[in-house]
């Protein structure tokens, strides 16, 4: 089995509540980068809070599996990428990805790293299935989830409003055995 945490332009990384603290309060400023993962409305976080939130969360969640994405050729943070299985019983999870350095969007990081968390779920976490969901006006994200072998599963109409236009929430969902599949084809 190749490096479960090594790909081709990224690697997955472990960083300290610190180095993501400075990282977030960085990538919060963009807007468009909030909105394109996340329909909570935007706000401003200070360094300290978010670094109090990353503490709190890493050590309340044993069933969280969070990872910080890294380039290859920089080995610069751009991103987060997470999965959280809910529950055991099931071998379910919800995959989350955020690619906060704007000059690596569109260029693959966010593909080859949603392949590596994927590949973690199934053959590390011994998981069944995998699921996310996203914004409908967020084509990029949907075009990489498609790559890696998510399949389109349902749609809420008119979930959450930007700028006073309703967009469709998506929920997509992987699995193992389509990703088996995947992987024989290469």
């Amino acid at each position: 089995m190749k490096d479960l945490y090594r790909g081709t332009l990224v690697r997955l990384a472990s960083e300290s509540p610190e180095t993501m603290s400075k990282s977030f309060v960085k990538w919060d400023r963009d807007s468009e980068a909030h909105r394109l993962g996340d329909s909570a409305p935007a706000h401003l976080w200070s360094e300290k809070k978010l670094k109090e939130f990353v503490e709190k969360n890493d050590d309340k969640q044993e069933n969280a599996f969070r990872f910080a994405i890294r380039t290859l050729d920089e080995d610069k943070l751009i991103g987060v990428t997470s999965l959280w299985v809910q529950p055991w019983a099931h071998s379910d999870a919800w995959l989350g990805i955020y690619i906060g350095e704007r000059d690596h969007w569109g260029r693959g990081f966010g593909t080859d790293a949603m392949r590596l968390i994927v590949q973690y779920g199934f053959c590390e976490l011994n998981l069944r299935r995998i699921t996310l969901g996203l914004h409908s006006y967020n084509v990029r994200a949907l075009k990489s989830y498609l790559k890696v072998g998510f399949q389109m599963e349902g749609k809420i109409r008119s979930e959450g409003q930007r700028d006073g236009a309703r967009y469709d929430g998506l929920y997509m969902g992987l699995l193992r055995e389509e990703w088996d599949a995947l992987q024989g084809a290469k």
